[in-house]
């Protein structure tokens, strides 16, 4: 009897141990609950919704980033779960309210700093999802809100009332779920990656003059923060024409690719918010991007042309522009234009480089830029600012040298443009570059 109560216990203890064993191989599954919250994580990245509402040294979500507007200064509202300042005694229809349709919980209207015209077109079902992380998967912050710097009457709420019935489209509503990647992609991009809302012309009224590429004018390129958003269609000289689904997935990933490398607003876009991104996700997005038609049917694809090169290999370029260039960009750059891939961008063919608008080029000189870091590509690279060293007729002179070089066909640039951008950069590396270019 003693033995076949032996024999019962050991295979009880082995029995145990191979649950134990089990278990941690093969962890119990998350709950709806949690699985609702996890993909509430994954959507808020995608929105990118941590980029506007953490200030600098700030909690995440807990809002206070000064946003500027043609009126004035905007700071972004705390969103966690506080229930004095932030959003924790929101039901699921007030977030809804304010996420999609632009309503406060208190029957204002929100201004349209908060890209709600692109987040209409969120789905119900996606809605519930980021409802749930932001009440149960972020911590609450009691970081009072900041009221706006905007002058009165600009300061009333009631017209941005109008403003919503005017150019805020229907909300979406759940409907059967299709997700080829061409209809998923476009969900993306014109929904919770709301990538309109920086590169697409804004109207009179500061509406994006379109939401969906029912016009050529979406994504055909915008001026956010003094930086080019560069056109996102299929032009060749200035857009995503020469781009394959490969290379915008490899931008969206790293921030950085054999073309370009992200810089300003996108650096935090890359870095934020798509580099966690699936790569079922970012190839639908750059599926729907490649689908897009160019602005300019007629706009040839520029050729590389090596005689800026043997040029400047020869020495036989003697003028400013040629100068500054081989003084201060050519070690990075190199003489080819082509830069090294993945590390120092080219120059030649750039999309930014042949824009029309040459504020990003002449702001990148100015006060340098930094690539994103991310998890694929950990390595930050960084070109410092040559506002302190170059004069504005020096940048204007290099800055014309590299739109017309290595095959670029792009106007040249004078100096009260520099100027111009170089008074709107912030205020302390406006004061030291003045001060180092009058001294020179």
């Amino acid at each position: 009897m003693i033995k076949h109560y032996f024999i019962a216990a050991c295979a009880a203890v082995m029995s145990l141990s191979a649950l134990s064993a089990a278990a941690q191989i093969n962890p119990a599954a998350p709950s709806a609950d949690q699985q609702l919250v996890q993909r509430g994580e994954y959507l808020a990245k995608a929105g990118d919704c941590v980029a506007c509402h953490t200030a600098k040294g700030g909690k995440p979500f807990a809002g206070g980033l000064p946003i500027a507007t043609p009126i004035g200064t905007v700071y972004s509202s705390n969103i966690t779960p506080d229930k004095e300042h932030g959003i924790g005694n929101y039901s699921e229809e007030d977030f809804d309210q304010a996420l999609r349709h632009g309503i406060r919980k208190d029957g204002a209207s929100l201004y349209p700093a908060m890209p709600y015209p692109s987040y209409a077109k969120v789905k119900p079902a996606d809605v519930k999802a980021l409802y749930a992380y932001f009440m149960k998967g972020v911590q609450a912050d009691p970081a009072p809100n900041r009221g706006v710097d905007i002058t009165w009457p600009l300061s009333m709420r009631w017209p941005l009332s109008v403003w919503r019935k005017v150019f805020a489209p229907a909300v979406a509503v759940d409907g059967p779920e299709d997700n080829s990647p061409l209809v998923r992609g476009q969900y993306l991009v014109e929904g919770l990656g709301h990538c309109g809302a920086c590169h697409t012309p804004r109207g009179v009224g500061m509406q994006e003059k379109a939401l969906s590429n029912d016009s050529s004018q979406f994504l055909s390129g915008g001026v956010v923060d003094g930086y080019l958003a560069n056109n996102l269609r299929g032009d060749a000289r200035d857009g995503l024409g020469n781009w394959s689904e490969a290379d915008i997935v490899a931008f969206l990933k790293t921030g950085r690719n054999s073309h370009s490398a992200a810089f300003g607003g996108m650096a935090d876009v890359v870095a934020n918010s798509t580099q966690y991104m699936t790569e079922e996700d970012l190839s639908a997005m750059a599926k729907y991007l490649k689908s897009l038609k160019p602005v300019k049917d007629s706009t040839a694809a520029l050729a590389y042309d090596d005689k800026t090169h043997q040029a400047l290999r020869r020495g036989s370029d003697q003028s400013p522009g040629a100068m500054a260039f081989l003084n201060n960009c050519a070690a990075c750059h190199r003489s080819s234009g082509k830069g090294y891939d993945e590390t120092f961008p080219s120059l030649a063919l750039s999309p930014t480089v042949n824009a029309e608008n040459p504020a990003s080029l002449i702001r990148i000189v100015l006060e340098g830029a930094e690539m994103p870091w991310t998890h694929k590509a950990p390595t930050q690279f960084a070109m410092p600012a040559f506002g302190s060293r170059l004069s504005d007729q020096e940048v204007a002179d290099v800055v014309t040298f590299i739109r017309s070089s290595w095959g670029n066909q792009a106007g040249s640039v004078s100096a009260s443009e520099v100027a111009k951008v170089r008074k709107q950069l912030p205020e302390k590396k406006t004061v030291e570059a003045n001060a180092a270019v009058t001294t020179r």
